[in-house]
């Protein structure tokens, strides 16, 4: 939590805050996956409150980039959860193969 905390202070840096304004188009898709989760699933009140303010600055940079990023986000949780889904339906089936196959050993 400390370290997640520190990493989220240096974003109130001015010059930090200038070069990443600057490059912002090649920043913002590298980190935006960490700060979704970290919205979403730290269970640091904390670390919540400093990504939010991260992502609000980075909304408030560039608001097209931000929802071009939050759009390939959801997509690739929706393909993830996609794969995790086939993923299943395949163990489903190899452990049904599997009990059909032993009952025919009986």
């Amino acid at each position: 939590m400390q370290v997640a905390e520190r990493a989220l202070f240096l974003w109130n840096n001015d010059h930090i805050v200038n070069l990443v304004a600057q490059n912002r188009h090649v920043i913002l898709p590298l980190i935006f996956p960490a700060l979704e989760r970290n919205t979403s699933r730290h269970w640091s009140l904390a670390v919540n409150g400093l990504t939010t303010n991260v992502r609000k600055m980075f909304q408030d940079l560039d608001e097209e980039l931000f929802q071009e990023c939050q759009k390939k986000y959801k997509e690739d949780e929706d393909k993830a959860k996609s794969v995790e889904e086939k993923r299943e339906i395949t163990w489903k089936r190899l452990e049904l193969l599997g009990d059909t196959k032993k009952a025919e050993n009986i």
